[in-house]
């Protein structure tokens, strides 16, 4: 069998645009039309823009970080590849349970929820939650069939979410106010304030989550070494773009109240309030359509790069062997245990809540990994050291996001830290678990007993 981290059987599937693709898919989805919404209750529209500029900022130099580590170990598996590989197996493996949980499942399921949501602005939906269930079904089938229709089928799904987007800056700069917006917050002022600037980088920090996805799927490149890093750069610089003409379309073209009763309301629709004020109500809701399946494009690419990463943990010897994925296949399992965990987080959610947490914990495991080129030059004397851009590009990911977090915790939901700390105390009881049998296995049976099952 073949090892998924290696990617025999399965590489030479993605090259560097469809990398970039890749990247763009998971990082466009619900966080950029909701986020300034929230922003808009508490900072004027400068302050917002500018916090849109730190976010790319910090996104960028993530995603330069990870390059240079992901030129140097081209395997599959993202934070739990290159924490295990650089500073400790433990750690790699808190990662992989937080892939699982946060990183993908926790997104997919935030975007179905929100799909739901803009179709209920075209059609009555009675049940969103359901709705929302379904589409994780039906992409659950797609990425299980094999590796070529994963790819084309989301090669497909990226095409469509470039033009909705791009169409929508053009008719947001075309139809829509030129002025600089006036207005002001209505729980805060027009000047800068920390609590609420970094407090709200959360929300854009999430937006910008998927910059890395190439990492995660590095193993399937015709050329990892090459290519991934690329694909990082270029997709992650892109969308930044894009995303700073968006929400000049947002800022200029909706105050407070607009914003907030978009958020507020059951079908969370930003995107949806201005077409209305832009192109009457049959616009809004052919935008809808589109922005519906920008979402679904956005939970297809999770759900084909999120489960190479517990596939790759199985290959390890860290997961049971179900997980894994044969040669020239999808880790189905892998595709099937994500989508029940993004099913059960729709039933148990609130929006607002999981988009700030999300995005508090993925800056955690990116600042690690960010901070392990620092430590490679010891822990790793096999590798080549990294050059001084990439050191730079992780100690501004280390500042930046060490700031936010410490700055903004105090907004968080506190129940937070007690779902991060379960969270925690789970992976390293199954990790211990898991040793256990390993050395067990390796050393032999007891005289008489029955050989233990690794891996489980």
């Amino acid at each position: 069998m073949s090892r998924v981290g290696d990617g025999a059987g399965a590489r030479g599937l993605i090259g560097l645009w469809s990398g970039v693709g890749l990247v763009a898919a998971n990082m466009i989805g619900v966080g950029v039309f909701l986020s300034t919404g929230y922003m808009a209750q508490e900072m004027s529209p400068a302050w917002i823009l500018i916090d849109w500029v730190v976010g790319l900022v910090l996104a960028m130099a993530g995603a330069r970080a990870y390059a240079e580590v992901a030129r140097m170990i081209p395997r599959s598996g993202g934070e739990y590849r290159y924490l295990s590989d650089l500073v400790h197996p433990v750690l790699g493996y808190v990662a992989g349970w937080a892939s699982l949980l946060v990183g993908f499942a926790a997104p997919t399921a935030i975007n179905a929820a929100a799909a739901a949501a803009f179709l209920g602005t075209v059609t009555p939906v009675a049940h969103p939650r359901a709705v929302a269930t379904a589409l994780i079904a039906v992409l659950t089938i797609f990425h299980s069939l094999g590796l070529v229709t994963s790819k084309w089928t989301q090669d497909l799904l990226i095409a469509l979410k470039v033009v909705l987007l791009v169409g929508f800056v053009v008719l947001g700069l075309a139809l829509g106010e030129s002025a600089w917006p006036t207005w002001t917050p209505p729980h805060g002022s027009a000047d800068f304030a920390a609590g609420p600037f970094f407090g709200n980088l959360f929300f854009i920090t999430f937006a910008y989550i998927g910059w890395n996805a190439a990492a995660y799927a590095a193993g399937e490149f015709r050329h990892p070494t090459r290519d991934v890093p690329r694909a990082m750069l270029l997709g992650c610089a892109a969308v930044g773009a894009l995303y700073l003409l968006v929400n000049w379309v947002f800022v200029a073209n909706l105050d407070p109240a607009d914003a907030a009763a978009a958020v507020g309301s059951d079908t969370v629709t930003l995107g949806h309030a201005v077409a209305v004020k832009l192109i009457g109500p049959t616009g809004a809701r052919l935008m809808s359509i589109l922005v519906a399946l920008a979402f679904f494009s956005t939970m297809s690419a999770m759900t084909m790069v999120g489960p190479r990463v517990y596939a790759t943990m199985a290959e390890d010897g860290f997961l049971p062997r179900l997980l894994a994925a044969r040669e020239g296949r999808p880790p189905v399992t892998s595709v099937v245990l994500q989508s029940a965990v993004a099913m059960a987080i729709i039933w148990t959610n609130t929006l607002k809540n999981a988009l700030q947490n999300v995005g508090a914990l993925l800056a955690v495991f990116s600042a690690l990994v960010a901070a392990s080129l620092f430590v490679m030059r010891w822990r790793r004397p096999d590798l080549p050291r990294p050059v001084p851009a990439a050191l730079v590009a992780a100690a501004a990911t280390v500042i930046l996001s060490g700031w936010m977090l410490v700055v903004g915790f105090r907004r968080l939901d506190r129940s937070l830290v007690v779902w991060s700390a379960a969270l925690t105390a789970l992976a390293l009881a199954t990790y211990g678990a898991t040793e256990l049998l390993r050395r067990r296995a390796v050393s032999g049976p007891r005289p008489g007993a029955a050989p233990p099952r690794t891996g489980s």
